[in-house]
């Protein structure tokens, strides 16, 4: 009898590897994660070199890892042991509170904000400086805000991060968002702030740069779940989002031109709803310059946004107000680029940045 157990004890986790070895093997190997929104690793080529040179087993084992069968169900597994059994907090830096899923950021990281600040400062000192344009500056607060301290998780001094801006850039007229926005403003799921309630921010915005809105919008419901980044970064078992956007005339009118590929399209990038990233949907997602046109503009007034994602989906609510609006990039266009593109006279220059983009500034160029 004893033999026959220690036999078990053996055989059956041999019997589970080799298993899921042959599965492994025999499933066709998937090209990206869509929970991760990243590229999964493939089959490295076997080559003398690479085995003599040790790249091959070192991606070989990066590949297992990628293609183990029921991947995603183990991760989930994982997060779900941590969190539920274990006690910890939050899984992979995310955490549940009140229905919402956030990320910890803290503390506040003053050398970042100087970071994007000084970049901020080659933009003003290389074209803004002695123009006739209008500059202003915006924070948007990280769900974080709303939701850390009152359920015993840390988050960065917000009041500290507006105070270091508003200092360091004396040139752009502050704008303060935080009367208008509130945790009901963000995804469930995700980062980034949902369009349909972003109408009294851009309101906000448009008043303080002597701009009115006016117009009404259809509220469109995409028939897609939108599981935001965090669901798959934390691989927490998470209710989808419905992703909501705002259209009228004025913007079915309105045509994007992006700088990098030399295209035209619409504000709103339908094809991408069923997409890796629904949010993309607002201006084709992560672009380095791009300019909406509106052909239903009554003046020749122009508006340069300095932004992150966060702009893309309010961008389009403050189109009524301008002939055409330039959204600027510089994590992916460095400011000494810039004047291949773009002169600035008398347009509103607008500089509008997220709390987590300015507390993780190393992408700012």
């Amino acid at each position: 009898m004893e033999k026959r157990k220690n036999a078990m004890v053996v055989l059956l986790p041999a019997a589970f590897l080799l298993v899921f070895l042959l599965w492994g093997l025999l499933k066709p190997d998937a090209d990206i994660s869509r929970s991760e929104r990243r590229k999964l690793a493939q089959k490295p080529e076997l080559t003398a070199a690479s085995v003599w040179s040790g790249s091959f087993m070192s991606e070989f084992e990066t590949y297992t890892l990628d293609q183990f069968p029921l991947r995603e169900r183990f991760r989930q597994l994982r997060a779900l042991t941590a969190t539920g059994l274990l006690g910890q907090k939050d899984s992979h830096g995310i955490y549940l509170a009140d229905g919402y899923a956030a990320k910890l950021d803290y503390p506040l990281d003053n050398d970042s904000v100087q970071h994007a600040v000084s970049r901020f400062q080659k933009v003003y000192d290389s074209y803004l400086a002695g123009t006739n344009v209008k500059i202003y500056s915006a924070v948007i607060p990280d769900k974080g805000q709303y939701l850390a301290r009152e359920n015993g998780y840390p988050a960065m001094d917000f009041a500290a991060l507006q105070t270091a801006v508003q200092q360091s850039m004396p040139y752009a007229a502050y704008i303060d968002l935080t009367p208008v926005l509130g945790l009901d403003c963000f995804y469930k799921t995700d980062l980034h702030w949902r369009q349909e309630a972003l109408l009294p921010a851009a309101e906000l915005l448009a008043d303080s740069m002597g701009v009115t809105l006016t117009q009404s919008y259809e509220t469109v419901a995409s028939d897609t779940p939108f599981y935001g980044v965090y669901s798959g970064q934390s691989a927490l078992p998470m209710q989808p989002d419905t992703l909501y956007y705002l259209t009228n005339k004025t913007l079915q009118a309105c045509t994007v031109y992006d700088y990098e590929t030399g295209t035209e399209g619409p504000v709103y990038a339908l094809e991408e709803l069923k997409g890796e990233d629904p949010y993309a949907v607002f201006l084709s997602g992560s672009r380095a310059l791009l300019t909406i046109t509106n052909p239903s503009a009554e003046g020749s007034r122009e508006l340069v946004i300095f932004r992150d994602s966060f702009g893309s989906s309010l961008a389009p609510l403050l189109i009524e107000g301008y002939a055409k609006i330039t959204l600027v990039d510089i994590r992916y266009l460095p400011p000494e680029r810039l004047g291949n593109w773009l002169s600035f006279e008398d347009q509103d220059v607008l500089f509008l940045y997220s709390a987590s983009v300015l507390n993780n500034s190393e992408t700012i160029k």
